[in-house]
């Protein structure tokens, strides 16, 4: 019986109770209405007003002549007739036939009932206190598992997850198949006096797959899989932090060998000593706690502690030692070959037309995690679906990239012949600009038709993946940047607002050339401002200005030079190809969206392209 099941059995019984209490109370009540001594009841007999009397046990039932009831109660040493002869009843009153006098045989249940009747109330109290006690200590009991761990565990024997269902990161799954090995045979290593990594610490940006990683690391190794997210220790109680540690370190040991995962360690991992509540604060206490047990494992318990953080630059030193997390595994973003093993996991069970080229989306999609290519897929599924299609088709694939890029088609928005003539021509000077100079990356598509928040965008996509960015490739993007906005000066010889978002752009990649990557001639390779972020602060009072006054007028120089010499620069192509510049406008008037095909046939690129560092919308006005 379940507890709400018991609660409701324990209210019932109290009801019947009560009920029975009050239906034994108003019979007692009703029956003692005429109650008549024994010398009344003698007086009674003799004056010939009472016409029968039922002796039962010591109590009398007395019926009067008028039909009227009545109750007395005899003394238990003698009996009735000899007590009334003893009051001066005569005999041939009792003899008579005007006085019926019954005597009841003792029933065997009227002491039973009798003592019921008194221990009711009793047992009706003793009820609710015992049923007030069980409240109490129920709540006794959650007060008390307040400070326990809130761990989800996993059982190894049916994996869910493994390495197969994890792609496009083979280095970081060699790093962690070695976790999995002696987890499965710890004496291989113990032999040879190794000692395992005690903690992993899986490092990456948002979406890369540390979570499934550490399933798949479980799932591999078979064992138990303890999964807690790093905000589930801390509450606004002093002391449970570290209680709940505490628990899950213990629920670990009974469960060895075992993985133990904390995902988004950095909620309580973040460095001490920089907490308004100085030593005492609550996460400080927890992470204190989680440094002890760390450390306290011996070799012999086999157990991984797994935590997975997108800033380990603001982790404690301490939890980073070795002997802790020793080993960090970094799962960046995938590249291109990791990009189209990843949709191949996500494919599985799919239905896929036969021209669907997987090669061609993972080239079509730098930059993006595997969260973002799940995400690329099942809207490609869902669109398939809205076209009443069977299978899952390459435009439906291409689709959803743009879907991802920059949100859903807008088709249904109004705009005047004029509006859709100035981003016509925006839109085209992006791209006419993008495809004069040869670093660009080449131009993929050109559409004015809105998408998200963008009434009209340029995607261009680089040739190959690159982990460097050279300076001259930082100058170009800033060109194609502006072409927007010296298309508008030039044709209309006005500008508008649509170009806010280019120079948001422009200007913070200029400022991070000078300040940043030290990439300024009159500057010098240096960095101008700290970039350490304060652990209960803002992102824009953090920042520490380590630079004179001179020295800021010079950045702020040298970031308006840059931009004015990228801006000149983008006119200066549109002069030269003002004919390409109109060609690709109209068209767009026309059709809304131009291929990179039909693109390259009105402008056909005057110099080789080459490969540029990964970039997907290149413009949104």
């Amino acid at each position: 019986m379940n507890q709400r099941n018991q609660s409701y059995f324990i209210y019932l019984l109290l009801f019947a109770a009560i009920i029975a209490l009050l239906v034994f109370n108003l019979g007692t009540q009703n029956t003692s209405q005429s109650q008549l001594t024994i010398n009344e009841l003698a007086d009674g007999i003799n004056k010939g007003s009472i016409s029968k009397i039922v002796v039962d046990e010591n109590k009398v039932q007395i019926t009067f002549s008028d039909g009227s009831q009545g109750t007395s109660t005899k003394a238990p040493e003698a009996t009735l007739v000899e007590q009334l002869i003893q009051l001066g009843v005569t005999t041939d009153k009792l003899d008579s036939e005007l006085v019926k006098i019954e005597i009841k045989p003792p029933s065997a249940w009227l002491g039973v009932l009798t003592a019921l009747g008194y221990l009711l109330p009793f047992l009706i109290l003793g009820a609710a206190f015992y049923f007030i006690f069980r409240q109490a200590q129920g709540s006794n009991n959650a007060a008390m598992s307040f400070g326990k761990s809130k761990a989800r565990m996993f059982s190894g024997d049916q994996p869910t997850v493994t390495f197969n269902d994890v792609a496009g990161v083979d280095e970081a799954k060699e790093e962690l198949q070695e976790v999995v090995e002696f987890l499965r045979e710890p004496q291989k290593f113990l032999a040879l006096g190794a000692r395992i990594p005690k903690g992993v610490l899986l490092v990456g940006p948002p979406g890369t797959g540390k979570t499934l990683m550490a399933k798949a690391v479980s799932g591999e190794a078979g064992v138990p899989f303890f999964s807690i997210s790093g905000s589930e220790f801390v509450e606004m109680f002093v002391g449970v932090g570290a209680s709940r540690v505490r628990d899950l370190f213990d629920q670990a040991k009974r469960q060895s060998p075992c993985i133990v995962f904390v995902d988004e360690i950095d909620a309580v991992g973040r460095q001490r000593g920089a907490g308004l509540g100085g030593s005492h604060d609550e996460r400080e206490q927890t992470l204190n706690q989680m440094l002890v047990e760390m450390d306290g494992f011996d070799t012999d318990t086999n157990i991984i502690i797994m935590a997975a953080t997108n800033r380990p630059d603001i982790l404690d030193p301490a939890l980073l030692r070795p002997g802790r997390f020793d080993r960090r595994v970094v799962l960046d973003r995938p590249d291109m070959r990791g990009r189209e093993a990843i949709l191949k996991v996500h494919v599985k069970g799919k239905p896929l037309a036969p021209e669907v080229d997987l090669s061609i989306l993972a080239k079509a999609t730098p930059g993006f995690v595997g969260a973002d290519l799940e995400n690329l897929v099942n809207e490609a599924a869902i669109l398939a679906a809205r076209r009443n299609q069977r299978v899952i088709s390459q435009p439906e694939f291409e689709e959803s990239i743009e879907r991802v890029i920059a949100g859903p088609e807008r088709k249904s928005r109004l705009i005047s012949q004029e509006e859709k003539l100035i981003v016509a021509y925006h839109e085209a000077g992006h791209a006419v600009v993008m495809n004069a100079l040869p670093e660009a990356d080449p131009v993929q598509k050109v559409t004015i038709v809105a998408r998200g928040m963008a009434a009209g965008y340029t995607m261009a996509l680089p040739k190959e993946d690159r982990t460097l960015t050279a300076r001259r490739k930082l100058m170009v993007d800033m060109v194609g940047l502006l072409g927007g906005r010296a298309a508008e000066e030039l044709v209309f010889d006005d500008i508008t607002s649509g170009a806010a978002n280019d120079i948001e752009r422009v200007t913070q990649l200029a400022r991070t050339i000078v300040t940043r990557l030290g990439m300024s001639e009159e500057l010098g390779p240096m960095v101008y401002g700290q970039k350490e972020e304060l652990i209960f602060l803002g992102r824009e009072i953090s920042e520490q200005r380590d630079y004179s006054e001179a020295i800021a007028e010079k950045i702020d120089k040298e970031v308006r030079r840059l931009v004015n010499e990228s801006y000149s620069q983008a006119k200066e192509i549109l002069h030269t190809y003002r004919n390409e510049l109109d060609k690709v406008a109209q068209r767009l008037v026309e059709v809304e969206t131009i291929p990179r095909e039909e693109f390259e046939t009105l402008f056909p690129p005057p110099y080789p392209k080459v490969s540029g560092t990964p970039r997907q919308l290149v413009a949104a006005t």
